[in-house]
């Protein structure tokens, strides 16, 4: 071992520093190997055990300075096993400090051009560079370093100013701000308190120690280029502290429109603020208006829509001969969503037509069919034609009903079998993936587990309970038993039955899952996560114990449904082979069987009881019995009303509405115990809503634990589905699922259907508006039930409407404005009664997002010729003023009540 290795491996910095400054080049390089080994060694010790992180400093120190190629050393300064421990940076300096001016910036560029999680630090970079006297990298890593550095330092604005000013390379880097391929890394310090590197930037350039055209050229090029809420964030305060003159504002005309047409809505409203002067002060001309205009009136955000229009009017009355260019423009506002805006545009056009000759009032005819039908009339009377757009019959546009799919047969190889567990553990895959692997599974297990094993070895690679490390922690039977951490989802599952497979879980714990069922609170979830968990630990022992041939209740279809013929000729395939059947998975089995169709569920009984075995036997009584149909309690209940002998009652908590099951004994007798919760009752007071069943991919599994029962399972869902709407929780994602799901769709599925249309995330409000379309597509969507459970929320103040009026707006979007109308027209009255009643003080919290679902209401109003009458519309159309509520009731009123020419 040589000097300078034991040196290292005492942890002592300076003796590195003092050998490798004597020693010369080639016996830096002799000592690698050595330190190389130290370094192997070194991985497998945590960096927090106690006296290693000394030992990596000089390791760090060491090796940096015996590399000789400035690749190498780079690589060795950055390696991420020493990102944590490494050398200070004034040691490596001085290690560096003798090699060429050439070497020095070599490697100094390169750990520029290291990635930000790198972490090379900025002091380190900057040695390097002032050594070698190059040229500052102008990389993410050295520019955010060095604004950390800056921030660091400065406790003041004028000190950071003065900072800056002895920064040698200061253009090269305030340039590079304006580069950073993410700014996200430093926003937090380029924008910490009121004009903090700004004002001193703007300063500067002021002092002429920055060139200011660049300045606003950068400013204006990187808002240009968009990005996320960060970037204009960041970048819009620079450019308003420079305060460009008019001069520089006349002189990026171009750039102005673009931002004005296409920038984040801060930046688009600061560039629309900077035309709006120009034009003002004549320096646009007409054309550039329009093309500026062109963009804007395109844009969603209302604010700059009617800005914009506000400017056109002023020039039209300024410059009436730019009627002819600057009308066609206005019109484009017509296909606005806001009627308001169309009424605006449609003022401007009346008001300056005549000064247009017929051909150009010819050409706005197209753009005015885009305009309600009680605003058409008046754009016919102003154009002077007889009618604007043409009479088209209205026709309701519903997504095709989904198609259950099959499940493909069990993977023929255990080759395959890998594969497909190896996308299932990274991913979380649907029931019909999980499903199959599943079954593949128990059948390569059966047939050759000694084949299987050697298939899913390149799957295990990265298993957390495969490695043979002795200090592993959590233990593999602490995690996988029943003591700590309850239920199993999907993937744990099949990290269970595979660490199983390999003889990593114990017998006694595989037992005791069995025997004891997970330690947890009750909760909602509880009957469907227990019988999931519950199967795949009777799986997990009987490959350990058992093994068992093949699953009965694999499903037939991706929503879980198993058709009767097929579980008879399992049971037959168990009674061939003589194998015991497992109690959990032919109980899951006869929940998912099919009994709707009865043909057939009358041929698969008398098969079954011809079998002679006690399952065959059972399966025989369930699908011939007068049980009731599919969620046939749960809908009786709902049709005979609610007293305290049916199955289900609504309750209200707060403000949510939610529903409470009675007990249902056809789920607890002759089932195994750990399907009991599933028959309980269920009550909204006595239930934890918190629980450990955060995670949503397991939901679509709980569907298919009752595929023809889905109301049972929506129950238990609805907590969860009201905390998207009340809490602005997230987790709407299966609802397209339930909604594709069989059985009866009553109270429990329409409630969790109104609460997602009022979530407070887009893509959980997407969601219920693809269920809410496939119901419609399917013929089971109650629209009066699930209009007047939105009238109830919006009432009680757990939907908003706002948020709703956002989900009606995209599912009238898709062509279902039928649809949408006949929920709306029963969701409007409650709210509209409560604005009636409300006192002056509430009315504006009543009226909080009314006016956005009255306008929806009469867009599907006039597209689909709907007429009638909405309690209490009248008196709201009636209100003084023309705030957006009052003229979107006045325009469904109108709508539903006067007949309008197309």
């Amino acid at each position: 071992m040589t000097t300078l290795t034991e040196a290292v491996r005492a942890g002592s910095t300076a003796d590195v520093l003092r050998l490798v400054t004597d020693m010369p080049a080639t016996e830096r390089r002799a000592c690698l190997g050595e330190l190389k080994e130290l370094r192997t060694e070194l991985r497998g010790v945590p960096v927090w055990e106690n006296g290693t992180e000394r030992v990596r400093r000089a390791l760090h120190l060491a090796g940096a300075a015996c590399h000789t190629g400035a690749a190498s050393a780079a690589a060795w300064l950055a390696a991420a096993d020493m990102r944590w421990s490494q050398a200070p940076a004034d040691a490596l300096l001085r290690a560096l400090e003798c090699r060429d001016a050439a070497w020095l910036a070599d490697v100094a560029h390169r750990l520029a051009q290291r990635p930000l999680s790198a972490r090379v630090r900025y002091e380190l970079m900057t040695g390097l560079v002032s050594r070698a006297g190059c040229e500052v990298p102008v990389t993410d890593a050295y520019v955010i370093g060095w604004v950390r550095h800056i921030s660091g330092r400065s406790l003041s604005r004028d000190g950071m100013a003065a900072l800056l000013r002895r920064e040698p390379h200061l253009a090269r880097l305030v340039g590079g701000v304006f580069t950073l391929s993410d700014v996200g890394e430093a926003r937090w310090l380029l924008d910490e308190g009121p004009g903090w590197w700004q004002s001193s930037v703007a300063a500067l350039a002021g002092e002429g120690l920055l060139d200011r055209t660049s300045l606003i050229d950068a400013c204006v090029a990187r808002l240009l280029r968009g990005g996320g809420p960060t970037d204009h964030r960041t970048f819009l305060p620079f450019l308003t502290e420079l305060a460009l003159t008019r001069e520089e504002e006349r002189a990026r005309i171009a750039d102005w429109t673009a931002l004005a047409r296409d920038a984040a809505s801060p930046v688009a409203s600061h560039a629309q603020t900077v035309l709006t002067a120009l034009a003002l002060d004549g320096d646009l001309t007409t054309r550039q208006l329009a093309q500026a205009s062109g963009g804007l009136l395109f844009r969603a955000e209302k604010k700059l829509v009617r800005a914009q229009l506000v400017l056109l009017a002023k020039v039209l009355s300024r410059t009436p001969s730019s009627a002819a260019e600057l009308l066609p423009v206005v019109a484009q506002a017509f296909g606005h969503e806001d009627t308001q805006v169309q009424e605006r545009a449609l003022k401007l056009v009346e008001r300056h037509a005549e000064r247009l000759d017929s051909a150009e009032r010819d050409e706005l005819v197209p753009a005015a069919d885009q305009l309600t039908p009680a605003l058409r009339a008046r754009a016919a009377a102003a154009l002077g034609v007889v009618a604007v757009g043409s009479e088209e019959v209205f026709e309701e546009v519903l997504p095709p009903a989904p198609e259950p799919v099959r499940l493909e047969p069990a993977p023929a190889t255990a080759a395959e079998l890998a594969e497909e567990l190896s996308a299932l553990l990274v991913s979380d895959g649907d029931v019909a993936a999980f499903e199959r692997a599943l079954d593949g599974l128990v059948r390569h297990a059966y047939e050759d587990a000694d084949a299987l094993r050697e298939a899913l070895a390149p799957v295990l690679a990265h298993r957390w309970w495969a490695a043979d490390e002795p200090r592993q922690w959590p233990r593999v039977d602490d995690m996988f038993g029943t003591t700590r951490y309850g239920t199993v989802d999907a993937r744990d599952g099949l990290d269970l039955l595979l660490a199983t497979l390999h003889g990593k879980v114990s017998t006694a714990t595989l037992h005791a899952a069995v025997r004891q069922g997970p330690n947890e609170h009750e909760c909602a979830h509880s009957g469907l996560a227990r019988v999931f968990d519950a199967r795949l630990r009777e799986v997990a022992y009987r490959l350990r114990t058992e093994p068992l041939p093949l699953l009965l209740a694999t499903p037939t279809w991706g929503t879980g449904l198993l058709e009767p013929a097929e579980l008879v000729d399992r049971l037959t395939e168990y009674r061939r082979l003589d194998a015991r059947v497992g109690a959990v998975d032919f109980a899951q089995a006869l929940l998912r069987v099919r009994r709707t169709d009865r043909a057939a569920a009358g041929e698969a009984a008398a098969r079954a009881k011809a079998l002679g075995t006690r399952e065959g036997g059972r399966l025989a009584r369930c699908l011939t019995t007068g049980t009731p149909a599919p969620g046939g309690l749960l809908a009786q209940g709902l049709r005979t009303g609610t007293t305290s002998a049916d199955p289900v009652r609504r309750r209200t908590k707060g403000v949510r509405i939610l529903v409470e099951l009675g007990e249902i004994p056809e789920l607890r007798a002759d089932f195994p115990q750990e399907f009991g919760r599933l028959g309980r009752p269920l009550s909204v007071f006595t239930d934890r809503r918190h629980c450990a069943h955060w995670n949503e991919a397991i939901r679509p599994h709980w569907l298919a634990v009752l595929p023809e029962r889905r109301e049972l399972v929506a129950a238990r869902l609805l907590p969860d589905l009201a905390a998207t709407a009340v809490d602005d929780e997230r987790g709407a994602a299966a609802l397209p699922l339930l909604a594709e799901a069989d059985g009866a769709a009553g109270e429990a599925v329409h409630l969790c259907v109104a609460y997602g249309l009022g979530a407070r995330h887009h893509e959980d409000r997407l969601a219920a508006v693809d269920a809410l379309l496939v119901l419609a597509a399917r013929g089971q969507l109650d629209a009066v039930r699930l209009g007047t459970d939105l009238g109830e929320l919006v009432g009680r103040g757990a939907v908003k409407a706002r948020r709703l009026a956002e989900s009606a707006r995209t599912g009238a979007a898709t062509g279902a404005h039928a649809t949408v109308w006949e929920v709306l027209r029963h969701a409007l009255p409650v709210p509209l009664a409560g604005l009636a009643t409300a006192r002056p003080e509430a009315a504006a919290v009543a009226a909080r997002g009314l006016g956005d679902l009255l306008a929806v209401a009469a867009e599907c109003a006039e597209r689909c010729g709907a007429r009638g009458d909405v309690p209490h519309l009248p008196e709201t159309a009636d209100r003084a003023g023309s705030s957006r509520l009052v003229t979107q009731a006045r325009r469904l009123r109108d709508a539903l009540g006067v007949e309008v020419a197309a």
